[in-house]
Formats: structure tokens, C-alpha cells, sequence
């Protein structure tokens, strides 16, 4: 059974950072392991996909947030995180990880069909 919990949002001033976790659970596969990435909401947004990492570790990013956060796994592929560096108050949003299996994350990581999400964790930034 897929499972991903976030955890370390919360409130911090404008060019201030957070990190955020993921911590993946993910039934072994024939397939292998799936492809990651962290997406965000705000109010009254559409969600949109800031940041992946493919199954060959290769790192994807927005505009939005590149030069500024930073997608990583650890070694054993079971925690994902995000580093967010220079926050402003347009990135004040639900942040949540996502999973696409192996066979639904061929190509650009935009077009990868991301079937589990977790809860996500509120981040706000203010000025």
C-alpha cells in the first residue's frame, strides 16, 4: 500500500527557509521504484508541480521556485525532502508529495501522471 506523510511546514518570514520531509512507503515492485515530486496549492490556485525527481535521480523544477528550493532523496529512496531557501509570500501554500509509478513517468516530469498524494503540510510566509 503507497503512503506519503509530510511534515515541517509552518509560518516564517519573508528570505527566511524551511525543509520539508516526505516519508514514502511504497510496496516493492517488479517495476521498481516510482518517480517523486512535491506539489503546492495555495488558496484559490490550481495545484501545480514545483519540484520532481526521476527514478535515475534526475532533479526537475518550476520556474517558480528554481535557484531556490531543492528536491532530494536520501540513500535509501524512503524520505523525500525539499529545501526552501528565500521564501517570499507567493510560495504560502499546502505543500504535498506525490507519486507516480514507474510505467506512468516516461518523458518531461510535467506529463507524469502522479496517482497518490499525501496530506500535505501548510507553509506561510509572510512580509
Amino acid at each position: 500500500q503507497v503512503h506519503l506523510r509530510e511534515s515541517g511546514g509552518g509560518s516564517v518570514q519573508a528570505g527566511g527557509s524551511l525543509r520539508l520531509s516526505c516519508a514514502v512507503s511504497w510496496p516493492p515492485s517488479v517495476e521498481g521504484p516510482p518517480c517523486l515530486a512535491w506539489v503546492r496549492q495555495a488558496r484559490g490556485k490550481q495545484r501545480e508541480a514545483i519540484a520532481a525527481i526521476g527514478r535515475d535521480a534526475t532533479t526537475s523544477y518550476s520556474d517558480s521556485v528554481k535557484g531556490r528550493f531543492t528536491v532530494s532523496q536520501d540513500g535509501t529512496k524512503n524520505t523525500l525532502y525539499l529545501q526552501m531557501n528565500d521564501l517570499k509570500p507567493d510560495d504560502s501554500a499546502m505543500y504535498s508529495c506525490a507519486a507516480a509509478s514507474p510505467r506512468a513517468c516516461s518523458g518531461s516530469w510535467k506529463t507524469w501522471a502522479f496517482a497518490y498524494f499525501g496530506q500535505g503540510t501548510q507553509v506561510n510566509v509572510f512580509s
